[in-house]
Order: C-alpha cells, then structure tokens, then sequence
C-alpha cells in the first residue's frame, strides 16, 4: 500500500458500519475542523469494553489490517483478546495507515472523548470528532515537534472559530 492509497473514508465507514464505538482524533480531526495540517492515517479513539473490541476486531481483520512497524513474521493474532492485553496500535489497512489508541496521551479515554466530541457527517457517514479543545490537550502532551507544530495551528484554527462566531 502507498501513501497515495489512504482512503479515510474507507476506514471511516468500516467501522461505522461494524458498529464499533469510536471517535476521530489526530490530523483527520484536525482537517475536520479547519486545519489546514497533512496527514497520512487515520487516529481513533476506541472504547475498551468487551464487546467494542469484539467488533473492532472483526472490522480490523475486514480491512486486512497488518501490524505497522514490526516485521511479517512477528506473530500476532487480531483479536479482542489481543486488542485488550494493548492499548495503543498502529495497523497498516486495506484503506491506508490506522493507529488506534485507548487512551490517547492528555486524555481519560474514549467515554470523556465522546462527551465533548461534536458529530459530524463525512461522505455519508456519522462521525464523533474530538473537541478542539482534547486534540490541542493531545498534541501537547504528546509533546513531539510536530505534535508542537500542530498545537500551533489547532490554537490559531480555534481562534479563528471563536472571532467568527463559530462554535467548537
């Protein structure tokens, strides 16, 4: 896969469709809500229960997901079992480059997420996005220079929400 084949969108409705709990964080949230930001995957937010983590991992093994980062030969088995012994994942997909994460840096999780997340629809599909306020909290305890960088340009994005009248 190349990073011209990313299909969001894709992955987006996979698991839409499956019926796992999620909510869009990182650089796709970050597009949603104005950033002008490149990204190359897609970051989620998952919620941790058993049944969640069932559908996700039927979802994940739909979307032939492979472990992104590790060599081929490095056993893995996609499960929910396997999904609940982790936290943070990073999956090469049928629709481009997917990291899920449990509990994303600077956050208590998906229930906090999804209670100040905004619902948005994208290409036919009902999305939770995370506040702006939670993805400037992520970036800056994730604290890498392009998390920093991103910090930046979500702050100035939410500035501009504000001066227009826009609600986050």
């Amino acid at each position: 896969m190349s990073k011209r084949d990313f299909d969001p969108a894709q992955a987006l409705k996979a698991l839409t469709d499956g019926g796992v709990r999620f909510v869009v964080i990182g650089g796709i949230a970050g597009k949603l809500w104005g950033s002008p930001a490149v990204t190359v995957d897609l970051d989620i937010c998952y919620a941790r229960d058993p049944a969640n983590l069932e559908a996700l991992a039927e979802v994940l093994r739909r979307l032939q997901a492979r472990l992104r980062g590790v060599r081929d030969d490095v056993p893995f088995q996609l499960d929910a079992r396997s999904l609940a012994m982790g936290d943070h994942f990073t999956f090469t997909t049928s629709a481009g480059d997917l990291d899920i994460l449990g509990l994303p840096a600077g956050t208590e999780g998906y229930a906090a997420l999804r209670d100040r997340a905004t619902s948005v629809e994208v290409e036919g599909v009902e999305l939770w996005v995370a506040s702006l306020e939670d993805l400037i909290r992520m970036k800056r305890a994730a604290g890498r220079a392009r998390d920093l960088r991103d910090v930046e340009i979500l702050t100035a994005v939410r500035d501009e929400r504000k001066l227009s009248g826009e609600s986050e």
